[in-house]
């Protein structure tokens, strides 16, 4: 199965040059510098080789949220698959094809909301049950009323959790929108735990130490550090840069995941040596899934998974354990 996705330029490497300011599309928002500042983050940290070990077995696998997947990768939420990838696949179609591909791999997927809440939420929330898969459902930061209104309709499905993207917030089209989205401050996060009930509540968007304290006070199981892919502020800093201070602050409180820019195994790597739990990789497998369905999304996901483990392979690392700040060098660029 091969399907057209006409709004991504799909160049050899996805840095964000291509791509700027196209939106709809895949690329960052103004000059896309936040985008192009999440990929270039990367190149500032090296691995460091390390061989001399007797090491024969790697076990890349880990636990998130009490769910065992086969390495630290979950895959991000994207919704509006037809508006920003140009292609004729509905969000439905799309996530029930990315959550029988998580299945196969052992992965989690994260799914997508947006303005028609029956089609680019409740559809593909239904999605992750029907696939027996293992998700969680995004929320945009909408006013209370809508967002209490969408956790209210997916407590009828098995999903592993609840997340909400604050980032969002940013969103030109959804703050326009006949249901707006609003900033969430300590008040509103520790509002939406309480309506979650016994399902882990994540929230995305995280960028400062201080932002990740105040998720952390009202009861937040989980951030994702990000900048929405560079799509919603122009000149933001890469989300690799801000990670190992947000680490050194709450490390332990809570789990620190992490997307922007991710491409390989070896970028997985990286974070997960500053101090990350967790990564979220969007842009390569949304492609591979909207083009070629649930076996292209799971030929990205392997090829991560085997970078990953030939990573922690050269840099004497037998389990995720063994992955520290000793295995990676800072680069002066």
């Amino acid at each position: 199965m091969k399907r057209e996705a006409n709004l991504c330029r799909k160049c050899p490497v996805c840095n964000g040059n291509a791509c700027k300011g196209e939106i709809p599309g895949v690329g960052g928002i103004g000059q896309g510098i936040s985008f192009i500042n999440n990929v270039q983050a990367f190149k500032k940290i090296g691995l460091l080789i390390d061989v001399v070990n007797n090491i024969k077995d790697i076990n890349p696998e880990t636990k998130l949220f009490n769910k065992s997947i086969s390495f630290p990768m979950m895959v991000a939420p994207i919704a509006g698959i037809k508006n920003n990838y140009g292609t004729d696949v509905t969000d439905y179609e799309y996530n029930s094809d990315l959550a029988r591909a998580c299945k196969d791999t052992d992965t989690v997927c994260f799914v997508g909301d947006g303005i028609d809440m029956e089609n680019m939420f409740h559809l593909p929330a239904r999605a992750i049950q029907e696939q027996g898969a293992s998700g969680f459902v995004t929320i945009k930061p909408w006013i209370m009323d809508k967002v209490t209104e969408r956790i209210n309709l997916v407590n009828e499905f098995n999903v592993l959790g609840i997340a909400m993207d604050i980032d969002a917030a940013g969103l030109p089209l959804l703050r326009n929108s006949a249901t707006p989205v609003e900033n969430k401050d300590y008040h509103g996060l520790k509002k939406i735990k309480e309506l979650c009930k016994d399902k882990p509540f994540v929230v995305k968007g995280i960028m400062t130490i201080e932002a990740a304290k105040i998720a952390v006070a009202a009861g937040a199981d989980g951030i994702v550090i990000s900048n929405h892919g560079g799509r919603v502020l122009d000149d933001c800093v890469g989300t690799m840069d801000v990670l190992e201070e947000i680490v050194e602050a709450i490390k332990g409180e809570t789990t620190i995941l992490i997307d922007g820019g991710f491409r390989t195994g070896t970028d997985i790597f990286k974070a997960i040596a500053l101090g990350a739990d967790g990564v979220l990789v969007g842009r390569p497998i949304a492609l591979a899934c909207a083009t070629e369905g649930d076996e292209g999304a799971k030929k990205a996901i392997n090829k991560l998974k085997s970078e990953f483990i030939h990573a922690m392979r050269m840099t004497g690392c037998a389990t995720i354990k063994d992955i520290n700040k000793s295995k990676i060098k800072k680069l002066t660029m």
